[in-house]
């Protein structure tokens, strides 16, 4: 039998923090994915969201090209079908997404990295409910992130400074369903994120699959109350791969599921884009020398990843 990823229950770290705590880090290390329960977002939040993705993905394809910003990296509004591409890949995935930044003053030293967001005028609630589930996951990712601190010996609000102006996005998806036997690419190919952490609410359907240490590939479907939370790259480089970050993708569902459209809402959780990650000294030691001699602000490495997935 293959070792499950584990689910844990966040409410913990307020109860029983030095054990939830040593599970969590123990979850991460192995996996790079841990499910968290008793999270806080209302499910009625969550389902209304999703409604109201739908509802915009539903629109004319005409109508939502028109909030595609050519040249604009994918970073806000409307990605269409056949543009992101995993790392190394031949082909590119099968779906189309929208991207909600974090909203900040237009005067802020961050304004050139972070654009304004896009509304589709189309969906009204689109604005509120969006921006509503962004900050709900941003406030967990926080308190993942301060439990992750505790793990590795730093302070507990080690990561709040560094984060409070992150260039982090919510991204609803679409995948549509497949009618062909013979499609050569799946959903979304093998790969790895490029941020801090990501937070996945509420996939609707199965597919996601994680890469364990033994080389298996592990399906991960969630209950209904669990959000999934994995670590990215830039963490990994961070921590010099304490928190791995771990392989994962979405394959196509076998029969009469992949006829079925799935949609799924990533938050992935970025630093402040001038935060230099530079490998922590308490993740060092001589069975783990650092692996990245040289920092790079969270800006330069977004950037770099943006170009090798062809959204830049």
């Amino acid at each position: 039998m293959t070792s499950q990823i584990p689910t844990l229950d966040i409410h913990r770290f307020h109860t029983d923090r030095d054990a939830f705590v040593a599970e969590l880090g123990a979850a991460y290390r192995e996996w790079g994915f841990a499910g968290i329960r008793n999270h806080g977002i209302p499910q009625a939040q969550i389902d209304r969201a999703y409604e109201t993705f739908k509802a915009f993905f539903a629109l004319p394809d005409e109508v939502k090209r028109g909030y595609h910003v050519a040249g604009g990296g994918g970073a806000r509004g409307y990605t269409p079908f056949g543009v992101e591409t995993a790392k190394g890949a031949q082909y590119s995935d099968l779906k189309e997404f929208w991207h909600i930044g974090r909203e900040i003053p237009r005067d802020s030293r961050y304004a050139d990295d972070m654009p304004e967001n896009l509304w589709p005028k189309e969906v009204p609630a689109f604005r509120e409910v969006g921006y509503g589930l962004y900050q709900s996951l941003d406030a967990l990712g926080a308190q993942v992130l301060s439990a992750l601190a505790l793990h590795i010996g730093l302070p507990e609000d080690y990561f709040a400074d560094k984060t409070n102006s992150g260039n982090s996005i919510l991204r609803p998806i679409h995948y549509p369903p497949i009618t062909a036997d013979d499609i050569p690419n799946v959903r979304a190919g093998a790969h790895e994120d490029i941020n801090l952490i990501t937070l996945l609410v509420g996939a609707s359907a199965e597919g996601l699959e994680v890469l364990s240490r033994k080389g298996e590939w592990v399906p991960f479907t969630a209950d209904a109350d669990t959000i999934v939370v994995n670590i990215g790259d830039m963490l990994q480089r961070l921590t010099n791969h304490v928190y791995p970050s771990t392989t994962h993708r979405v394959v196509n569902p076998p029969g009469e599921k992949a006829r079925q459209p799935r949609y799924s809402t990533p938050f992935f959780l970025h630093p402040n884009p001038d935060f230099l990650i530079d490998v922590l000294p308490s993740c060092v030691s001589p069975d783990n020398p650092s692996r990245y001699p040289e920092p790079i602000t969270a800006q330069g490495y977004l950037e770099e990843r943006l170009r090798e997935i062809k959204l830049k």
